[in-house]
């Protein structure tokens, strides 16, 4: 009975949350008063899929999402990125018969690293992808290594775990588990002999603590390495990029499946590879993967154009306090190689809670930008003065950097300069429609 009302009332408040435009973890919420072990109880699917880690979860949950539909196979997943308990109690709940039984082939979930163990307590997935593990939201997340100890609890035993062969944190999840498969980078043209960052995370084996050696580096921390004192070190890949063109869009998987990008990002290269790997475990064809792979565009916007005034822009979602991301997203600036401008927004550091902590700004490598092809960098945002102060250490020229109080102050500018240069725009999900409610933005 308390299942059934759960179910009802669960329902109920998503449909209501539907009309007025609210959000979806709310249902779960009440849903978990009612009968707190519900998901226990609801008979899933045979195949649940999970993925976590710091970055990649939303887009690498949508391309397996859409290569598992093409497949043939009826996929529910949260699509909307609500990733904590309540939010993934609100979708198998209203996926679900009023006697418990959920519909659909595969139960998708992308789930919030630090509620991984929560989500899971019920129930555990068949697959559980975890992607990386960074520096990340010093508020709420504290240090990667803490990261990694709020997802060990979710690990269950009898879950396959695919894992970033080529991050030696996320690598440590195999120590002691019989179930993993691997898929990782080989080096290639855009691999480093030398660490490119300000701060090195995988300088120190998270073993040992001895310090760690690398054959190779594909970008921060991730790459090839070995630790000489206890021989913690990279696995061979199950599922493999064995070749990649970053600059000219290419990639290919196993050596057989080339593949083209439409987003020319090393984190689509990773968030690819894991798609492919997991639906390979759950049985999907390769040339089905390929099809839906090749050229795929994210529909969740994480990158999305427009034009302002005389500019072309692209819009490029980065987690503020996860300077990896704004990293990976200011190399892609830099290696586009055409003249532009760039716009960085910080006005809301997050959506969920307040914080006015900034000294995350300097672990990010601002100094990428600087570069012949950025003609001019617009600082603004509440705290444009923190911005402004880091870049005075970027050794970009001072005439090159303008600063707005507000976004709507600088789109306006962007607006009416007369320019024709296309437009970068690098800001978080708390600040990104502050732009895009004051642009055209284009269909994809």
């Amino acid at each position: 009975m308390r299942m059934f009302l759960a179910i009802l009332v669960c329902k109920l408040l998503r449909f209501i949350g539907k009309l007025v435009g609210k959000g979806s973890s709310l249902p779960g919420e009440y849903a978990l008063k009612i009968c707190p072990d519900v998901l226990r109880r609801v008979k899933l699917p045979e195949h649940i899929i999970a993925v976590t880690g710091s970055n990649g979860k939303t887009s690498t949950v949508e391309m397996i999402a859409a290569i598992l539909r093409e497949s043939g196979q009826e996929v529910v997943y949260n699509a909307e990125g609500s990733n904590q308990i309540e939010g993934v109690t609100t979708l198998i709940l209203c996926s679900s018969t009023f006697t418990g039984k959920m519909r659909g082939d595969v139960l998708l979930l992308e789930s919030d690293e630090r509620y991984a163990r929560l989500s899971f307590k019920w129930f555990h997935p068949t697959h559980f992808v975890i992607t990386n593990l960074y520096r990340d939201q010093l508020t709420r997340n504290g240090h990667p290594e803490w990261v990694y100890d709020a997802i060990l609890p979710a690990v269950h035993p009898d879950t396959t775990l695919v894992l970033n062969a080529d991050d030696p944190l996320v690598s440590c999840f195999a120590r002691g588990h019989g179930k993993v498969k691997w898929f990782g980078l080989e080096k290639c043209s855009i691999s480093t002999a030398e660490h490119q960052g300000v701060y090195h995370d995988g300088a120190r084996c998270p073993v040992c603590g001895g310090p760690m050696e690398y054959g190779c580096y594909h970008y921060e921390h991730i790459g090839h390495y070995h630790c000489p004192a206890c021989g913690h070190s990279r696995h061979a890949p199950d599922f493999a990029v064995t070749a990649l063109d970053l600059a000219a869009g290419k990639l290919t998987i196993d050596g057989g499946t080339d593949i083209s990008l439409a987003f020319k990002s090393i984190y689509n290269v990773y968030n690819i590879l894991a798609a492919w790997s997991v639906c390979s475990l759950a049985g999907a064809d390769k040339q089905v993967m390929a099809r839906v792979i090749n050229n795929y565009i994210l529909k969740n916007g994480r990158m999305v154009r427009f034009t302002l005034g005389g500019h072309r822009g692209t819009l490029l979602t980065s987690k503020h306090e996860n300077s990896v991301a704004y990293n990976t997203n200011l190399s892609y600036i830099r290696a586009a190689g055409e003249p532009c401008s760039v716009l960085i927004i910080v006005d809301a550091i997050s959506r969920k809670y307040f914080t006015g902590e900034t000294s995350w700004l300097w672990d990010i490598d601002f100094g990428r930008l600087d570069c012949g092809a950025v003609q001019k960098v617009i600082l603004c945002g509440k705290y444009v003065h923190d911005l402004a102060m880091r870049f005075d250490y970027t050794g970009i020229p001072a005439e090159k950097v303008v600063c707005y109080d507000t976004v709507a102050q600088a789109a306006g500018a962007l607006s009416e300069d007369g320019g024709k240069e296309p437009l970068y725009v690098v800001t978080c999900f708390s600040d990104r429609d502050k732009l895009l409610n004051l642009v055209q933005k284009e269909e994809t």
